[in-house]
């Protein structure tokens, strides 16, 4: 990690080292502003705001893979080279990228909101930027969250759940476990989503036809449970994604009640 910072020899503040550096990745540092700015860029008007910007248009114009040093350059009208000047590698602008796409959460409840209430919104919130910038999911997770926005994020989390009693293992171990159901979700309704785009049929027909070939390939003597699931027609016809959202979310909320019940009695 020491030697990550000025890798490049020129425009960071280092990530170790006796000349105060923070002992940060470098795109950990760059979020919080700790790095040292080049005074001139190799191009006017170059800028980090203008790198991660050209970076999170392509994510969301083409998908994560898209993004490269060479593409963005490209983009930016300028060299490779002139990006390291700016940002280190690959991986601490996926860093930038996600904190810009992720944005400071709203006012998602106002003060003396119930608990439950309080993480429901959180929940929808942190969904709401998922589907809004897919690709954030296919980002490779690099630690724990440690940008301003997403300590924010969790920050809103902790607040929700102040009047439940738990102590502050349970409280990070309740938004952990909602933060997983939100991305993993999140994740499953985009791969969905992709795969019937790309045969360009509606849910309720996909659904169909997995119906039919769950019936042909599964004896129900062998499988009865799956055969008893199609009898009962809940294939027939796909939910909103919403409605399994909720769902889930719904039972998650339970457990973390029974929990905060248990908790004060």
């Amino acid at each position: 990690m020491a030697g990550d910072g000025g890798s490049n020899g020129e425009g960071g503040g280092g990530s170790g080292g006796g000349d105060g550096g923070t002992f940060l990745p470098p795109g950990i540092e760059a979020a919080w502003g700790l790095r040292e700015r080049p005074s001139k860029g190799p191009k006017p008007g170059l800028t980090l705001d203008r790198i991660v910007g050209a970076a999170v248009f392509l994510a969301s114009a083409e998908g994560l893979d898209a993004v490269s040093m060479g593409r963005v350059a490209k983009e930016l009208g300028v060299s490779p080279m002139s990006l390291y000047r700016y940002v280190s590698a690959k991986s601490e602008l996926y860093v930038l990228m996600q904190e810009s796409a992720t944005g400071a959460p709203p006012e998602l409840f106002p003060p003396g909101t119930g608990w439950r209430e309080a993480m429901e919104a959180w929940a929808w919130g942190m969904r709401e930027v998922y589907h809004r910038n897919l690709w954030v999911l296919r980002v490779p997770v690099f630690g724990p969250p440690a940008t301003p926005h997403m300590v924010a994020w969790w920050e809103k989390a902790l607040v929700a759940m102040e009047g439940t009693g738990l102590d502050e293992g349970a409280k990070i171990s309740v938004t952990l476990l909602v933060a997983g159901f939100v991305k993993n979700e999140a994740m499953m309704t985009a791969d969905l989503a992709a795969a019937m785009a790309a045969g360009d049929d509606r849910p309720d027909e996909v659904l169909a036809r997995y119906g039919r070939t769950l019936r042909r390939l599964a004896d129900p003597e062998e499988y009865p449970a799956v055969g008893r699931l199609l009898d009962s027609g809940v294939l027939d016809v796909a939910d909103e994604p919403e409605a399994e959202f909720r769902f889930g979310l719904d039972r998650i909320l339970d457990g973390v009640a029974v929990l905060v019940d248990g908790g004060a009695s």
